[in-house]
């Protein structure tokens, strides 16, 4: 091999080197309630961002009728919050039993339903952003899997 050869080889070789080295994904935090919001929208669902002095920020939304709320929680003075929560209920379901609910605790993973104060079935899911945040790609994924899990809750609270 020439040393032509050998420099054009050896930048192939760096070149691939490079084509293979993963992009740094956009890492997602909680301290922009409108990233969060984007995300939501990208999902194709409304997002309405709700933001009062002296509380912390949340999300109204809504996806094939079932309105669900996004929480920002852990927040320092309704700022730089650190995780999110996702909520939904049920105010005309209040005859589901405790047992009920245990049960769905007990057989579902990623969300958590009890009643609330007013005796309604809720759903909860908690979503930990903290620190540099997550992959993009990810917080997109949790919104996936709350979708599954309101579509399980509502057919599972009514069914007979």
């Amino acid at each position: 091999m020439g040393p032509t050869t050998t420099r054009a080889a050896l930048a192939l070789g760096v070149a691939a080197l490079f084509a293979a080295t993963p992009v740094q994904a956009e890492l997602i935090n909680a301290s922009n309630p409108a990233t969060i919001k984007a995300i939501l929208e990208s999902q194709g669902w409304p997002a309405t961002l709700i933001s009062k002095p002296g509380d912390d920020p949340y999300l109204e939304s809504n996806r094939n009728g079932l309105k669900f709320l996004v929480l920002f929680m852990n927040c320092e003075e309704s700022k730089k919050c650190k995780t999110l929560q996702y909520y939904m209920g049920f105010s005309d379901a209040k005859d589901v039993s405790l047992d009920k609910l245990n049960k769905w605790n007990k057989d579902k993973r990623f969300a958590r339903a009890y009643k609330d104060d007013e005796g309604d079935p809720v759903l909860e899911m908690d979503v930990d952003l903290d620190f540099a945040g997550i992959p993009r790609e990810n917080v997109g994924e949790t919104f996936n899997t709350w979708a599954s899990l309101m579509d399980s809750f509502r057919e599972y609270v009514f069914e007979k």
